[in-house]
C-alpha cells in the first residue's frame, strides 16, 4: 500500500476542529501530522499525536508535509496558500477561497506553474439534503423547473466577538453563506446569465452584513439564495417548483451537529437524514421521498484520487474563481442597487 499523504492543518478554530480534524483522521490515504494553532492545549486534547506549531507560514513550508489545509481567517488563505504552493506543497483552502477574485486568479496561476493541486473545500455538495435534492430533479418528477428557493436561516440575535462578524475583508454572512449555496446552484445549473444581491445588516451592532437574498437569472429558471440570523421559526432548506409539481426540504443535513457532538466520520448511520422531502403533484398529492444519506468525506476521498492521478481534482481553480466572481459581483450589486453581469473568463465560464 502507498504510503499516506502526510497532512499540515493551518488553524484550528471551530471549521479546522469541527470539520477538517475529524474529517482528515477519517481517511485512510490521509495522516494529519501538524497542525498550525496558538492553542497547543486544544488541539493536545483532540489529537494527542500531532505536532502543533504557533508559526503558521513555517507549518505551510514544513519539508516533511505533502499536503497543506487551510482553515485560518479568511484573509490569511490568499497568503498562506501561495507560501505552500512555492513550497511545493499541494493545498486544500476552506470557502471562501479569497477574499478577492484578484488573489483567486493569482493563486490559480500559481499552482499552475508549481504544477501542483490546488482545491477548494466544498463540502456542501454532499450534504443530504443537496444530494435529494439532486435525485429529484434527475427523476424528472417536476417537470422542467422553474424555481428554487434555497435557504440557511438561524436565530442569533446578538452579534458576537470574533472576526465572522466583524469589519474585516472576507467578513460577513455572504462570504460565510454564500459560497455554499452558491455552489450548490453553480452544480446544479451552471453561470446564471445576471445576478442581483440586497446584503443587508438587520441586528443592533451589526459590522457587517448578516442577511442576504441573492437572484441567480437562468430566464425562465430563476434561483433565490437566502441566509439570515433572526429567523426563529424553521423555514424549508429547499423548495424547489416545476412544471409537474414542487419538492419540499425541511430539515438540513444533520452533519455538522453530529460532528459538533464529536461523533466520528464514517459509522453505520453516519450522514443518514431521517426527514423525508416531499413530492407534491398538481393535483395535490404528497409522497414522501427518502433523503440519501450525506457524507462529506467523499470531498477528501476524491481528494486522494485525484492526487493519485485517477481522477479529477473534486473543486478545481477555474470553478473556485468563478465563484469568487459571483461573490464579488453580489456586493457590488448590493451596493449599486442593480442587476449585473458576471465578469468571467473562458475557462471559468465553462468551468462548472
Amino acid at each position: 500500500m502507498p504510503s499516506p499523504l502526510r497532512v499540515a492543518l493551518i488553524g484550528y478554530g471551530f471549521v479546522g476542529q469541527t470539520f477538517h480534524g475529524p474529517l482528515l483522521r477519517s481517511i485512510p490515504g490521509l495522516a494529519l501530522e501538524l497542525v498550525a494553532s496558538r492553542d497547543a492545549e486544544r488541539v493536545h486534547a483532540d489529537l494527542p499525536e500531532v505536532r502543533v506549531t504557533a508559526d503558521y507560514l513555517a507549518a505551510v513550508q514544513d519539508p516533511a508535509i505533502d499536503l497543506v489545509v487551510i482553515a485560518s481567517p479568511n484573509q490569511t488563505h490568499a497568503p498562506l496558500a501561495s507560501a505552500a504552493l512555492a513550497a511545493g506543497k499541494h493545498v486544500v483552502v476552506d470557502k471562501p477561497f479569497t477574499v478577492t477574485l484578484a488573489e483567486a486568479r493569482q493563486l490559480a496561476a500559481e499552482a499552475e506553474q508549481a504544477g501542483r493541486l490546488l482545491s477548494v473545500f466544498q463540502n456542501r455538495r454532499w450534504d443530504s439534503d443537496f444530494l435529494g435534492l439532486q435525485e429529484v430533479l434527475a427523476s424528472g418528477a417536476l417537470g422542467e423547473l422553474t424555481s428554487l428557493e434555497s435557504r440557511i436561516e438561524r436565530f442569533r440575535p446578538e452579534v458576537r466577538t470574533r472576526w465572522r462578524e466583524a469589519a474585516l475583508p472576507g467578513s460577513g454572512l455572504w462570504f460565510d453563506l454564500g459560497p455554499h449555496l452558491l455552489d450548490q446552484a453553480l452544480c446544479l445549473f451552471g453561470l446564471p446569465e445576471r445576478l442581483q444581491a440586497q446584503l443587508v445588516r438587520q441586528r443592533a451592532g451589526a459590522l457587517t452584513d448578516d442577511w442576504f437574498q441573492v437572484q441567480l437569472d437562468y430566464g425562465a429558471r430563476q434561483v433565490t439564495l437566502r441566509a439570515g440570523m433572526l429567523a426563529a421559526d424553521g423555514v424549508p432548506r429547499f423548495l424547489a417548483q416545476g412544471t409537474a409539481g414542487s419538492w419540499i426540504k425541511q430539515g438540513a443535513d444533520r452533519q455538522e451537529d453530529a460532528l459538533k457532538a464529536g461523533v466520528r466520520p464514517g459509522g453505520p448511520d453516519w450522514g443518514q437524514d431521517p426527514d423525508s422531502g416531499w413530492l407534491i403533484t398538481g393535483d395535490g398529492e404528497r409522497q414522501a421521498l427518502p433523503t440519501p444519506a450525506g457524507d462529506h468525506r467523499r470531498y477528501y476521498l476524491a481528494l486522494v484520487e485525484a492526487l493519485a492521478g485517477r481522477a479529477a481534482n473534486p473543486v478545481p481553480p477555474a470553478q473556485a474563481c468563478a465563484l469568487m466572481a459571483l461573490l464579488e459581483a453580489a456586493q457590488r450589486s448590493s451596493a449599486e442597487g442593480r442587476a449585473l453581469v458576471p465578469e468571467l473568463t473562458a475557462a471559468e465560464r465553462v468551468s462548472y
